[in-house]
């Protein structure tokens, strides 16, 4: 039976940490995947080649591909819009905005007429998930082989990972393992200077974790990083709010859900305009209960720019 061990590839410290690990052992058959989303940050598009040049270690991409849910969406509109009345002008605008662009976040947004949120992360299952096991894993599972897809978890992140197992079974000579599972972040770290390998440098510019950028469970200190430190993405966020409202029936989406808006009202009237990315750049702008601007923290923002500001102590 061969075995081959696959380590899921974010640009983050931990997964890095993980395949690092997985290099010092020496493990059979090792490589990486890393799953595109089409919302990171150029920088961890740099780092992962990185990653593969400084390890030698080969890093496969893979992208989800919505253009079949979009082609049923587009059917869906053209019959069942109509057939309840809604505006024909709606009808067309959607069928206008309707087309795979090849970014699968925003296309997975535009089949699904909305954002993910944090009551519904359908995004890691879309985005990662699926296009891993599809493309990778499945292949490999024909019952002659051992697969170890090597996870960077780490039980301290968070309450649902912390009970999670270091090893378990999916089927189909499948394991998920799970191997710096115990490690707190200073031994993470410390294993990219072992093997004189840099951290992505988003550690270094205020951001907290790496992937999507900025992932719809961002802290609103690092939204205000995120929107000082690289505009364009926001930029682009808010184009990508325009166009999901427009593939929505109810003509609005934002990226970050209204129910997480600490100055929304019940009676507001939402739509991207007036509640998308901007006003939740504002909000983080604002000292603690979100309702007056800190002159400090805008001069701060001013003069961080270009600065270290490090959650992790990376700092030199």
């Amino acid at each position: 039976m061969a075995e081959h061990n696959i380590v899921s590839m974010s640009g983050g410290k931990d997964s890095t940490a993980t395949l690092l690990f997985a290099r010092e052992l020496e493990v059979p058959n090792l490589s990486a995947v890393f799953a595109d989303t089409g919302h990171e940050h150029p920088a961890t598009y740099d780092y992962v080649h990185y990653l593969a040049d400084a390890t030698g270690i080969d890093i496969r991409w893979v992208k989800a591909d919505f253009a079949r849910q979009i082609a049923g969406k587009r059917k869906f509109i053209e019959t069942k819009w109509r057939e309840k009345g809604v505006p024909e002008a709606v009808v067309l605008a959607a069928l206008g905005v309707l087309h795979p662009t090849g970014n699968p976040f925003l296309d997975m947004c535009l089949w699904k007429g909305r954002f993910p949120s944090t009551k519904a992360r359908f995004c890691t299952d879309e985005l990662k998930r699926n296009p891993i096991i599809e493309d990778v894993f499945l292949p490999l599972m024909t019952g002659e082989n051992l697969v170890l897809s090597w996870q960077g978890v780490r039980a301290d992140e968070s309450l649902s990972r912390r009970y999670l197992p270091e090893c378990d079974e999916v089927g189909g000579g499948l394991f998920n393992y799970r191997p710096i599972l115990k490690w707190p972040v200073d031994a993470v770290f410390e294993a990219h200077r072992a093997a004189g390998i840099k951290p992505n440098p988003l550690y270094l510019q205020g951001c907290n974790r790496v992937g999507c950028m900025p992932c719809i469970m961002c802290a609103k200190d690092e939204l205000r990083q995120i929107a000082t430190r690289w505009p364009e993405e926001v930029s682009r966020v808010r184009e990508w709010e325009r166009l999901v409202s427009i593939a929505s029936k109810r003509g609005a989406a934002t990226f970050f859900a209204t129910v997480t808006d600490p100055t929304v009202r019940s009676d507001d009237k939402v739509s991207a305009e007036t509640h998308g990315i901007d006003r939740m750049v504002d909000w983080a702008n604002t000292s603690r209960g979100g309702r007056q601007f800190d002159m400090i923290n805008l001069i701060a923002r001013t003069d961080s720019q270009n600065s270290c500001s490090s959650a992790y102590g990376l700092c030199e």
